[in-house]
């Protein structure tokens, strides 16, 4: 019996009769590499829910602290503002996360009961098909612990600074340095374009705080 690469060749001498059985080398590699292989569209769920609750924590509460910013000095009255804002928020995103994850639960539970009933397949484990679905109190912890993160760097950044204006700039550059982490973490993770991800999260941020200064500003002069 004689090997080649890539298979195996039997010869019989009498007859001069040959079996070759082809072996692929490579398929162990093909194994490995598939099991290797990430599932990004589940990964994008977990990272929805963590950079949407992180960046609105951020956005949030600075664009609040900016807003009070724009018409009081008072440095207890924009943490204030701010501690309100993430408490306030948190238990929003809770709620709202909570609400949302489990009306997507009963729906595909009620589904897999119609897949069941259909097939009339009643032997299948249900225990582990629920297992896959989505927890709604691990989704709403998740979304309250993120918004409380990105919202507690702003109450940081002006915590400590009793100049006004300083104190102003401080919690922009902060938020916008923050900003950038955010959108490059998440493009990272996700394996999305690196600057467009990070531009369009601190554009994003800006105009919110803008928006909010200005027009917290125009009520706050004219007296409304």
């Amino acid at each position: 019996m004689a090997s080649q690469f890539g298979s195996i060749t039997i010869g019989i001498s009498p007859n001069n009769f040959v079996v070759e059985i082809p072996i692929h080398a490579n398929s162990s590699l093909k194994v490995e590499k598939e099991s290797n292989n990430i599932d990004y569209f589940q990964r994008a769920q977990w990272l929805r829910a963590a950079m949407l609750g992180a960046n609105d924590g951020l956005i949030t509460v600075a664009s609040l602290m900016i807003g009070v910013g724009a018409i009081k000095e008072d440095i207890k009255v924009m943490l204030l503002a701010g501690f309100a804002g993430l408490v306030a928020g948190a238990c929003s995103m809770a709620i709202g996360e909570f609400v949302s994850v489990y009306t997507q639960y009963d729906i595909e539970i009620a589904q897999i009961k119609r897949e069941r009933e259909a097939n009339n397949n009643n032997n299948d484990d249900e225990s582990s098909e629920r297992e896959k679905l989505p927890n709604p109190f691990q989704a709403a912890l998740a979304s309250a612990l993120a918004f409380s993160i990105g919202a507690v760097m702003p109450l940081l950044a002006a915590a400590f600074i009793k100049n006004h204006k300083t104190r102003m700039g401080v919690v922009a550059a902060v938020v916008s340095f923050a900003l950038l982490v955010f959108g490059g973490v998440g493009a990272l993770v996700g394996k999305t374009p690196l600057m467009r991800s990070c531009v369009r999260v601190l554009i994003g941020g800006w105009m919110a705080m803008a928006i909010t200064f200005g027009f917290t500003k125009l009520i706050g002069n004219t007296g409304l």
